[in-house]
């Protein structure tokens, strides 16, 4: 079985690597008997399956381990499963955004009116300072 990301990123579950941890936070006594959280762990430098864009942004991105291992940690939800499914719908996201060219900003001139504009109101304002000066 396989993790679908994008039309050309689809991860096989080889390339994952899945422990179950203690959670913290809510559940009473049992909280210190079931191991409910996920981590779950992506080597990002050794995956076949990533594109060269989605591995440089990831690379780039500060979110590695020094391995270069991505590691999420699931543990909002009590059910071992439903932190499995957050886990992996976590790093579908943050592979998505990686595989997503940025856009570039192309930088636009200002427009002739708005030079004109401000260059009027700052005339204007010229003006009423020079009205308030003695008259000799």
């Amino acid at each position: 079985m396989s993790l679908f990301v994008t039309h050309r990123i689809s991860i096989p579950d080889s390339e994952l690597e899945e422990s179950f941890i203690r959670s913290s936070g809510p559940g009473g006594q049992n909280v210190n008997k079931v191991s409910s959280a996920v981590q779950l762990r992506f080597n990002v430098l050794t995956s076949a399956s990533l594109t060269d864009v989605a591995r440089e942004a990831l690379l780039r991105s500060g979110k590695l381990t020094q391995a270069r291992e991505l590691i999420i940690t699931a543990q909002r939800f009590r059910e071992q499963e439903r932190n499995r499914a957050d886990a992996r719908e976590r790093l579908v996201e943050i592979i998505r955004e990686a595989a997503t060219p940025k856009r570039v900003r192309r930088p636009t001139k200002v427009p002739k009116s708005s030079k004109r504009k401000r260059l009027d109101g700052k005339k204007h304002r010229a003006e009423i300072k020079r009205g308030r000066s003695q008259i000799d």
